[in-house]
């Protein structure tokens, strides 16, 4: 989700502008703005942009050379609250492409606006720290200047350098979404010239003009303008080195007159020192920060009056964004750019630490009257491994004692919002996205839009008024967004308008044609796509009723225009400038309420081309044009008075003023010479009436600031003489919002300044409820007739589970009322929700989750389910869950499970989870499966080394620890590209061919995936002999793979020096465990062109020299120096019991004793040897990788048998020898596993 703001404060300035000028022609300059104040417009989308490669900056101002100019204003303003700040992001406005783009959010998930609560947050530095200044993180927007100017984003994600505004004063609000304007019509400067109804008698502009001198070079200014009657004005100016990506030069000037003249202060802050960004207390506009640039240091200077003096203070991290305290004017967040949060209760002087790995842009003060503490601090931080949480603490003493969870899972990152009295967030669920808001601080709560809307994409537009605005893109959608306004809580949202149009901009991003109309209350104005047309609606009650424009009845020219509903009408573009200083597409003031002054067309649908400037003074009930070319329009004296001056592509030096709502228009000069304006500063709320323009003559000249005093304009200050009435309505209909509202106004032509006392309102009275006061409830759709029915999804009779018998509950009409409108009495009993007794219910609808939405949960771990019931008696209805594990709990009532039920799982597996909801008149169940799973340490596949051709063989994996039904088995057989999935740990194979075959075996439990792989010999038979050696090579013996393929390979060695078999033919595997022991397999060579018969008498001949050579004790190796170990036969000649070492003399006796006992068993066995299948079963392949299992199969079903009463059978002791062999292997590896955790299966 997304949040939106388009409100630009206007009592205040903060105000920043790129300009980038060109050498060759007045139609290359061009300029960058970037608002240190305003709340953007929205967003929806953000795609990054590469934009090209800078153009090179020359210091010396060579001609033929290009320079970048950037120009900020910066207001001084009261303060507001922010969210954190990215210094990546700058907004660039361009001069030449006259429509205005809206300031662009780029924020994942859930994302705020301007907090109404207070704070302010600016961000110390643009996209210029990156080396490319039009490059930004968040994707930049590029335009250009006169010929195309260029905007880097202004967002939430990265907004920069921006002061915040009072939220209980009557600010302009701009426009919530903005889209993209494609054309603008051409200037006819003289049909303007011609409009003018200039006098003789016409006071004159009194202006003056101040140039800094000696700063042509510098491509970069930041002015300040504390407002509130101050006469100081601060401007920052730098040059950025395009070419080493930093600033390396800058001057600080500061005017006492309201900009009449300017003095140079860099002797005051150290003349070596390069200034960065400047920032001013919002709520003591004496109290200055200034950073310096941290290519040369990093530092902070402070100033306590108004920027007469300083004093720095060293910082140990680099600033990227900082947010002021709403009421306490020293205390500050700064976010560095290692994501550590920092908090300054000194104004700066001191730092310290609150939290680490903290989402930009994600941290918020408290809000007043809804936080306990004024200095608690709201953030969005990540955890080690890499989840994110929502984290509240208090600044001074924000340790992880301290810390507190309001949400207890994780939630998505960029999606914690705290504005106004809600709190959002969306939760990381796998498919669907899900919403949670917090109204005044009570838990959390799924937000409940229609059943079917699927959003793809959900924004926050609004917050204020008690009520939430946001736009969704459903899941049919692709460039449009449907509007839902919610209940007072924000949870239960309904339609309002469908299929809402966005534009994409330069940059890739999306931002949603609609805007709240200042001091008219519940006033919107949407561009819907409708039948592949765009058109432009408006509504007086919030969405509830909509409806097309009436365009004007002539033309400038007086001729008629014959535009009939609903085939013609008047279309708006819906666009707020990114500089809040130009006023874009559309302007309206709380002070002058009723005003709507935009550009437009007229025609079957909103077009970008043969535009034109069109004005209400009713609140959109009449139009009229004002003038056939853009313009930028700004109002005076609390909208007494209207100022317009062309879209700054070209030069200019006059401006219009209007005292008659934009009837007639004086043409007034404010320059000698034309001037590219790149802002304009307003003080709307100061004695003094002064505007100051920003520009410059041309690419070449310096920096200009011309401050117009406009009082003159004035002939006297008005009476009540010079007062009318004006009746707010709806096309003759005088109730809005549920009430008629009288306002005052200036009556038209009177030159007269209104003052301090003016009142816009006069009276309002409430108007008795009718239907449209009403709009559909939650779970209700309007139909055709006009009237609320319910859903296809929605059962009207279903009754919350909180209601319980001998308890009221409001029973839905269809309707509600719509949020802050003032009707009274009429339909209002009719329409509003009816007390009712809440009825006698069974148990319905109930829903066994784990707290995380996820089915898999760690051993040891705590879990936690809710339980959820629609329908039933939540007092009444007995609670029971059952664990699955031999555990369960039983509640009297669900109230007890609000907060959830925790377990503790002690063994791995997967579990049934059941609950059981039950009361007097039935009951309902559920289940759920919980997979518990412990991490797999090693995973160890057991095979034999050599098999008989065509004969079906075992293959076990074994997991340490061990798991029971929470493993998956991926069987990855010879050269197969897909693979044999079980549950189970072993699985039979048929080997067809010769060869080697490899086998590999993958473990997945939990999130890891485990492998282990082996190779196979198949062959249609062998010869194999049981190895032992030395007592005293186990020792030696560590008992890890490694070691036994190095001891094998040098057993291999020493049995090719006894006899002349083929290297490739004779393979040693060394068994794991202890006593260390082996086998020596004699494989057929691959091509049996002698037959079959014959290759067997060479392997027992080959056998019979190795036999021997291993009985006279010629096979032996040298370990380490001073070790030898000599290699015995084990299964034909049983080995010494004793070797020379004289610690084993003591047990030689006993050894002896043995062989006595055990000597016909070995004469039977070599006797029989050749009947003996198991005897010649085994081979073993020289690999790579641990040999942990010794498997073994017969050759055949053919092969003679032997059968003698004192002997068991060859299966028997095939049987035996195996689970020896296993139980010696796996037994061992348990040994060498003894510190990996016991995952006991159930």
């Amino acid at each position: 989700m997304e949040t939106w703001a388009g409100f630009c404060p206007g009592l205040h300035l903060s105000l920043g502008i790129w300009l980038l000028i060109a050498a060759q022609t007045l139609q290359h300059a061009k300029a960058e703005i970037t608002c240190a104040s305003c709340a953007s417009p929205v967003q929806l989308h953000v795609e990054e942009l590469e934009l090209g490669r800078p153009m090179s900056t020359d210091p010396t101002g060579e001609p033929g050379t290009l320079k970048h100019i950037r120009l900020e204003f910066r207001e001084l303003a009261v303060p507001d609250q922010n969210t954190g700040v990215d210094a990546d992001h700058e907004t660039v406005v361009s001069v030449e492409d006259v429509p205005q783009f809206p300031q662009h959010v780029s924020l994942i998930g859930v994302s705020a606006k301007e907090d109404a609560s207070g704070s302010s947050e600016v961000s110390p530095r643009g996209s210029e720290r990156a080396g490319e200044p039009e490059k930004s993180e968040g994707a930049a927007l590029r335009r250009a200047k006169r010929s195309g100017p260029e905007f880097s984003e202004f967002s939430e994600n990265g907004r920069t350098g921006r002061t915040s505004m009072d939220a209980d004063a009557p600010e302009d609000r701009g426009s919530l979404f903005d889209g993209h304007k494609q054309g603008k019509s051409g200037f006819r400067w003289n049909r303007d010239e011609a409009r003018g109804n200039n006098r003789q008698d016409e006071p004159k502009l009194t202006s003056s003009t101040f140039s800094l001198s000696g700063d042509s070079a510098h491509n970069h200014a930041v002015v300040y303008w504390s407002g509130q009657n101050s006469s100081v004005i601060l401007i920052l100016t730098k040059l950025y080195d395009f070419h080493i990506g930093s600033v390396t030069e800058s001057t600080l000037w500061r005017s006492t007159d309201y900009g009449s003249t300017y003095e140079r202060m860099n002797d005051r802050v150290g003349t070596k020192t390069v200034l960065s960004y400047l920032y001013v207390c919002p709520t003591n506009k004496r109290k200055i920060m200034v950073l310096t640039d941290p290519e040369f240091e990093s530092s902070l200077l402070i100033s306590s009056d108004e920027g007469t003096s300083y004093q720095k203070y060293r910082l140990t991290f680099y600033v990227l964004s900082l947010l002021f305290h709403h009421t306490e004017e020293d205390w500050a967040l700064a976010y560095s750019h290692d994501q550590k949060l920092y908090s300054s209760v000194d104004f700066g002087r001191k730092w310290q630490i609150i939290h680490e790995r903290v989402t930009p842009n994600r941290f918020y003060w408290s809000v007043s009257g809804l936080d306990k503490e004024p200095d608690l601090v709201h953030m969005e931080a990540h955890t080690p491994d890499g989840n994110v949480q929502y984290v509240t603490c208090r600044a001074p003493m924000c340790t992880e004692a301290n810390r507190n969870y309001p949400f207890p899972g994780y939630i998505d990152i960029s999606s914690l919002v705290v504005q106004d009295d809600y709190i959002f967030i969306q939760v990381p669920t796998s498919g669907r996205a899900t919403y949670y808001v917090s109204y005044t601080r009570d838990s959390f709560i799924q937000i409940k839009l229609p059943k079917y809307s699927l959003p793809k994409d959900l924004h926050i537009v609004s917050t204020d008024e008690k009520q939430v605005f946001a736009a969704v893109q459903e899941w049919n959608q692709n460039d449009t967004y449907n509007l839902y306004l919610s209940d007072t809580r924000g949870i239960y949202f309904t339609l309002a308008m469908e299929n809402v149009k966005t534009t994409r901009g330069l940059g890739g991003n999306q931002m949603l044609d609609l805007y709240e109309v200042a001091g008219i209350k519940g006033m919107l104005i949407a561009n819907k796509r409708q039948d592949n047309q765009v058109k432009t609606y408006m509504t007086y009650n919030k969405g509830r009723e909509w409806r097309l424009l009436q365009a004007p009845t002539t033309d400038l020219d007086g001729n008629d225009i014959h535009c009939i509903l609903p085939f013609c009408s008047l279309h708006l573009q819906l666009q707020m400038s990114e500089n809040p200083y130009l006023s874009g597409t559309i302007s309206t003031k709380n002070s002058a309420p009723g005003i709507i002054v935009a550009t437009g067309n007229i025609g079957a649908e909103l077009s970008y081309n043969n535009v034109g400037m069109f004005i209400s003074s009713d609140a959109g009930n009449s139009w009229r044009q004002i003038f056939e070319e853009e313009h930028n329009v700004w109002f005076l004296d609390k909208g007494g008075a209207i100022v317009a001056v062309k879209q700054p592509s070209v030069p200019t030096r006059h401006l219009w003023v209007s005292f008659d709502e934009g009837r007639q228009w004086t043409q007034h000069s404010f320059s000698l010479v034309p001037l590219f304006v790149d802002g304009v500063l307003v003080e709307t709320g100061a004695e003094n009436q002064i505007m100051t323009f920003f520009g410059h003559f041309s690419h070449r000249s310096e920096w200009q600031l011309i401050k117009i005093d406009y009082k003159s304009i004035f002939s006297r200050k008005c009476t009540e003489e010079d007062y009318q009435t004006w009746h707010l309505h709806n096309q003759g209909e005088p109730c809005v919002m549920g009430q008629k509202q009288i306002y005052m106004k200036r009556r038209p032509g009177n030159y007269c300044m209104l003052g301090k006392d003016y009142s816009k309102i006069l009276s309002a009275e409430s108007c008795i409820c009718r239907a449209h006061d009403f709009e559909c409830d939650y779970g209700y759709e309007r139909r055709g007739d006009g009237n609320c029915r319910p859903a296809f999804w929605f059962n009207p009779s279903t009754v919350s589970r909180s209601c319980s018998q001998g308890q009221n509950y409001l029973n839905s009409t269809g309707y509600r009322k719509v949020v802050l409108n003032n009707c009274t009495k009429g339909v209002k009993e009719m329409y509003m929700a009816r007390k009712q007794q809440c009825p006698i219910r069974s148990p319905k609808g109930l829903l066994l989750t784990t707290k995380d939405g996820k089915l898999t949960a760690n051993l040891d771990s705590n879990i936690t389910f809710l339980v959820h019931l629609d329908e039933g008696d939540s007092l009444r209805t007995n609670i029971q869950l059952d664990f699955g594990d031999g555990t369960a709990v039983s509640y009297s009532n669900l109230s007890w499970t609000e907060e959830g039920i925790k377990h503790i799982y002690k063994s791995a597996g997967i579990f049934r989870v059941t609950a059981l909801a039950e009361n007097t008149l039935g009951y309902d169940s559920t289940t759920l499966f919980l997979h518990v799973t412990c991490p797999v340490e090693h995973v160890r596949l057991l095979a034999p080394f050599v098999v008989i051709k065509n004969k079906e063989v075992n293959i076990t994996a074994v997991v340490l620890p061990s798991h029971s039904r929470t493993v998956t088995f991926f069987w990855w057989l010879d050269n197969n590209t897909e693979p044999v999935v079980t549950l189970d740990g072993s699985i039979s194979h048929t080997f067809p061919d010769d060869g080697m075959h490899t086998i590999t075996v993958q473990v997945a439990a939990a999130n890891a995936i485990l492998q282990d792989t082996r190779t196979i010999a198949v062959k249609e038979f062998f010869k194999s002999l049981l190895l032992s050696f030395s007592p005293n090579l186990d020792e030696f013996n560590p008992d890890i793979p490694e070691w036994r393929q190095d001891v094998g390979r040098v057993i291999k060695k020493a049995l090719l020096q006894v006899s002349d078999f083929p290297e490739e033919q004779l393979l040693v595997a060394v068994f794991p465990g202890v006593p260390t022991a082996a086998e020596l397999f004699l494989l057929p060579h691959k091509n049996q062109s002698e037959g079959k018969k014959k290759s067997e008498e060479g392997l027992e001949q080959v056998s019979d020299i190795i036999v021997s050579a291993l009985n006279q004790n010629l096979v032996e190796f040298e370990l380490k120096p001073g070790v030898r170990v000599i290699v015995y036969n084990t299964q034909l000649t049983l080995a010494p019991l004793v070797d020379s070492n004289p610690r084993h003399s003591s047990s030689a006796m006993l050894m002896l004793l043995s062989v006595v006992f055990l000597g016909l068993a070995v004469f039977l066995i070599y006797k029989f040897k050749r009947k003996i299948p198991w005897i010649n079963i085994y081979a073993e392949v020289n690999q790579e990788k641990e040999q942990e299992m010794i498997g073994s199969v017969g050759q055949g079903d053919s092969t003679p048998k032997i059968t003698l009463s004192e002997f068991p059978t060859s299966k028997e002791l095939m049987e035996k020898e195996l689970d020896a062999r296993v139980k010696r292997g796996v037994g061992n590896a348990c040994e060498s596993t003894r510190e990996i955790p016991n995952c006991t299966s159930v």
